[in-house]
């Protein structure tokens, strides 16, 4: 493969993921790592990707920061957003954790709906208070923060989380596959993802159609404790039909 073969997949799976490891980079390429370390770097002195310790970033992961980044298929994630809004009710107390789409739904919350919000994500915190109205409570999970994901971590932050019973989470899902369930890249927030749906009644995912049927080193959670699923798509496509059959609402 191609030097510039190579840089458009890591573009590609970079956009789709948000956050990728060197080793699974090199798996998917079937190079070696200092081929990776070396492509990663020259995308990212060019400015089409972050690099970070052990992988590679998005330029639009941390949008909040910069409102001119690229949003990987921003209108895609917008339309699943304003889906995910109408799974909302006045008095609902939310866990939301980060991510791109979830980033988008934070800015369609409706002003006029009393809320109180808790999220263990940096930018999530930033875009609600940003978004906040009088209605609306927001709450930071306190905690060990990553650098890369900008995601609270750890024992303090899972046990706060033990002490809440949430009405519905909207969780982050880098990858998602009906045999395998919903898995991550970090086993740290893998942990904190599980506290966060332990914690919830109601388990939604809010994700594009690319991410479906992909898999990732540690598990959160098995399919079918996902209550619902909400991508772009229209609920009675194909592709979809396997979690519909394995109990999950598709919206």
């Amino acid at each position: 493969m191609r030097k510039s073969e190579r840089h458009q997949v890591i573009l590609e799976e970079v956009h789709l993921h948000n956050r990728v490891l060197l080793t699974d980079l090199a798996g998917i390429l079937n190079v070696s790592m200092d081929t990776v370390r070396r492509d990663v770097k020259e995308l990212d002195d060019l400015s089409r990707l972050r690099k970070v310790h052990g992988g590679a970033v998005s330029n639009g992961f941390n949008i909040y920061t910069d409102q001119s980044g690229e949003i990987f298929q921003q209108d895609s994630k917008v339309r699943i957003a304003k889906k995910g809004i109408s799974l909302l009710k006045d008095g609902d107390v939310i866990l939301i954790s980060g991510g791109s789409t979830n980033l988008e739904l934070a800015k369609l919350i409706p002003a006029k709906m009393n809320l109180t919000i808790f999220t263990p994500s940096l930018p999530m915190a930033i875009e609600l208070i940003n978004n906040m109205s009088p209605r609306h409570e927001v709450y930071l999970i306190g905690g060990k923060l990553s650098k890369e994901s900008q995601l609270v971590t750890g024992g303090e932050s899972i046990n706060s989380l033990s002490d809440i019973t949430a009405d519905i989470c909207f969780l982050g899902t880098g990858y998602i596959d009906c045999s395998k369930g919903i898995t991550e890249t970090d086993w740290e927030i893998a942990q904190m993802k599980r506290a966060m749906i332990k914690a919830s009644k109601r388990l939604v995912a809010l994700t594009i159609s690319k991410k479906l049927n992909t898999v990732n080193r540690y598990k959160i959670c098995d399919i079918n404790t996902l209550h619902a699923l909400v991508t772009e798509l229209e609920p009675g496509a194909d592709l979809l039909r396997p979690y519909h059959d394995n109990g999950v609402e598709l919206i």
